[in-house]
């Protein structure tokens, strides 16, 4: 029989893959459904908003996927394990916490609406933004030719992870920080600190900035010592691997910055990554199967674009029926698991 790893394992062989669904994203039915599919995939991780509602939508669809796991197998898919469930908070203002405001009754006419074309979610329509879909990504602010969008930022309170946390209702969490932000993030840090010792991992993610490599040294200093895995999410360029295959370079780059600076912990990839990530990786030497004796990535988290793959599929499978006999499951389903396995397989190959 072929066993599943664990999440840990493919952490420790550099095969981790994580499914960013946005720290501002609350589109319920699509959160269950990347989680379901995803999970079928191979994902080791599910990063979502630390919302209850978000988080039990997650988790539906990855019990979902467990259920249908030998079915998955009997189709070519490998027996996978259950991902971690990670919610994401912030210690200021971060851009994965914001969503888009605008009252629709100003917008003149004859716009052309260029900000609906180009939203990635289509959580602007005629009528506004629904605000549950958009996940800040700003694409929509410079487009607008009358300057009428805005973007409102939340800070998520400590008490809402430790909540979630204490009812074991996620295994990791994710800190979004910035360089000079020492003092909020070792107040969040100690908030949280009755609850660290029940996950099984923290991450980091922080952009660059002067001064970055002396930041991270100084949060380890603060974390230290930490009772669970510890990654430095290295966000290049975010909530951009849906607009081209460029953009990954940003997040390599990152990533070999942090590599170099041989941090405790292990490096993991975001922000900009897409379908030419892994074959750069490799290109690199960055792999954690290349021949190179340089430092490798531990894995990539894909957001934006994991997430536009499947949007020619999730309308229709959000809104059906999900049967409970696996013989039932359309064709347009196992049509999406494929196209999420083909952006988790690179990953996993030995």
């Amino acid at each position: 029989m072929n066993h599943p790893s664990s999440p840990l394992q493919s952490l420790k062989k550099g095969q981790w893959f994580k499914l960013i669904c946005g720290a501002s994203f609350q589109d319920l039915p699509a959160i269950r459904t990347l989680a379901l599919i995803y999970t079928l995939a191979g994902a080791d991780c599910i990063d979502v908003a630390p919302d209850p509602a978000v988080i039990r939508a997650a988790r539906e669809g990855i019990n979902q996927a467990s259920q249908w796991a030998n079915i998955a197998q009997a189709k070519g898919y490998r027996k996978n394990h259950q991902p971690w469930l990670m919610a994401s908070l912030n210690d200021g203002e971060d851009p994965h916490f914001r969503k888009a405001y605008f009252d629709e009754t100003l917008c003149p006419s004859e716009c052309l609406r260029p900000c609906e074309s180009l939203c990635p979610p289509e959580a602007i329509t005629g009528s506004g933004i629904i605000e549950e879909r958009c996940y800040g990504c700003g694409r929509c602010i410079p487009v607008c030719p009358f300057n009428l969008i805005e973007t409102r930022t939340r800070i998520i309170p400590p008490k809402t992870i430790l909540s979630l946390i204490k009812n074991q209702k996620i295994d990791a969490i994710e800190i979004h920080t910035h360089v000079g932000r020492e003092a909020q993030f070792e107040q969040l840090w100690e908030q949280l600190s009755p609850g660290i010792k029940e996950l099984k991992l923290v991450a980091i993610s922080c952009p660059d900035r002067e001064g970055l490599i002396d930041y991270l040294q100084t949060l380890y200093n603060l974390i230290s010592p930490l009772p669970c895995e510890l990654i430095w999410q290295t966000d290049g360029r975010p909530m951009s691997g849906d607009i081209g295959k460029g953009t990954t370079h940003a997040a390599i780059r990152l990533g070999q910055k942090v590599l170099a600076a041989s941090l405790p912990g292990s490096v993991q990839l975001a922000g900009g990554t897409n379908a030419h990530t892994v074959s750069k990786l490799k290109e690199l030497g960055l792999w954690s199967n290349s021949s190179s004796l340089a430092p490798t990535v531990a894995g990539v988290a894909y957001g934006s674009y994991a997430r536009k793959l499947l949007l020619p599929f999730l309308e229709t499978l959000e809104h059906s029926t999900i049967p409970s006999n696996t013989n039932h499951l359309s064709e347009s389903f196992w049509q999406a698991v494929e196209t999420a396995f083909s952006l988790v397989a690179p990953l996993k190959e030995s």
